[in-house]
């Protein structure tokens, strides 16, 4: 499996504070990671560098078959070239349908004039409908988003990234504040969309983490601790000191 992104000798500090410590990791083009850490491991720290939000003091960040080097590129290039983020608290328009926010998604390359002018094609409206049904919200297509309840709005919001057609997906904290019936279903959309695409899952909750069933990254103090199966970085005597505790 090729390389899609390459994360090589990476550090930045704040004030002083080393958030990232000669960082390295590295993805595959169709892949599932998961990214797990206590507090201040610099798990944010290391999406914001990939997405172009903070830049390092020192290191590489390496991008797609070319190794383009994400560092020289801007935020919006970098979202352009396929590296989606989806943040902890969802973001859709609230009083559009779940529809109407899928069709904004899929057109990202527009002028204002021409979304002005906006007719959805019968392409676009299969699109959206096939969409609908990988993140599970056929039947509320003609909803606004404002009504769906909170795990809906996580999985409108992954769908609305997946309309862009991301080479890698980073999503931070799926699973945060879902039902057990709605995290089921969360797994199976990430399980299912890291078939076609690299998908990076930050996470607190190590059930949901072992659903997921791959390859797993511990961050402390801002580089890997251990990397390796679940059961593999549980069992490491440094993860239980520093995380999962006694």
């Amino acid at each position: 499996m090729s390389t899609l992104l390459e994360v090589s000798g990476v550090s930045v500090s704040f004030d002083g504070f080393k958030a990232i410590n000669n960082l390295t990791f590295q993805i595959g083009e169709a892949e599932m990671r998961a990214v797990i850490g206590p507090n201040g491991a610099g798990k944010t720290t290391f999406m914001d560098i990939v997405t172009g939000k903070t830049r390092p003091d020192e290191g590489r960040v390496l991008w797609g078959e070319k190794s383009q080097s994400l560092l020289s590129m801007s935020e919006s290039q970098i979202a352009q070239a396929g590296v989606g983020r989806k943040f902890q608290r969802p973001t859709v328009f609230e009083d559009q349908t779940v529809a109407e926010n899928l069709m904004l998604a899929l057109k990202k390359k527009r002028s204002p004039f021409a979304v002005l002018n906006f007719r959805a094609s019968r392409a676009d409206r299969e699109r959206v409908e096939e969409l609908a049904g990988e993140i599970g919200l056929v039947a509320a297509l003609g909803r606004k988003a404002g009504e769906l309840s909170h795990g809906q709005k996580q999985w409108l919001e992954i769908g609305m990234l997946l309309a862009q057609g991301p080479r890698l997906l980073l999503v931070d904290e799926p699973a945060a504040g879902m039902t057990p019936a709605e995290r089921e279903l969360t797994t199976e959309i990430l399980v299912e969309a890291a078939k076609t695409r690299a998908v990076v899952v930050v996470e607190h909750d190590m059930e949901f983490v072992r659903r997921l069933d791959c390859k797993v990254t511990v961050l402390h103090e801002g580089s890997v601790l251990a990397e390796g199966s679940i059961d593999h970085v549980t069992s490491n005597e440094a993860v239980i000191e520093v995380y999962l505790g006694r």
